[in-house]
């Protein structure tokens, strides 16, 4: 049995936004997505699924930071819409 490995993809936004954070944030970040959601199996289990308006969506928490994504499961990515502070990624 073939087992699916998701890969992930940024969105403009959360390129931007990752663009705009310190460096060693940003690549605190971008090594937990590398470590944790690239080629994981089941991108579910590190997340939380949100609730309200942001039904559907998936957030992966990397210190005071949120990242926001949406699993795709039919084309086996993770789009990862947006990255923040924890007060401001709701908002």
């Amino acid at each position: 049995m073939d087992v699916k490995k998701y890969s992930v993809v940024l969105s403009k936004t959360a390129e931007k936004k990752l663009d705009k954070l310190d460096v060693p944030v940003r690549k605190r970040i971008r090594q937990w997505i590398e470590t944790n959601l690239e080629g994981c199996e089941n991108p579910r289990r590190r997340g939380k699924p949100l609730e309200g308006e942001l039904s559907g969506f998936w957030r992966y928490r990397v210190g005071d930071y949120r990242i926001i994504a949406e699993i795709q499961d039919d084309k086996i990515i993770i789009f990862v819409i947006n990255v923040d502070k924890r007060n401001d990624i709701y908002k």
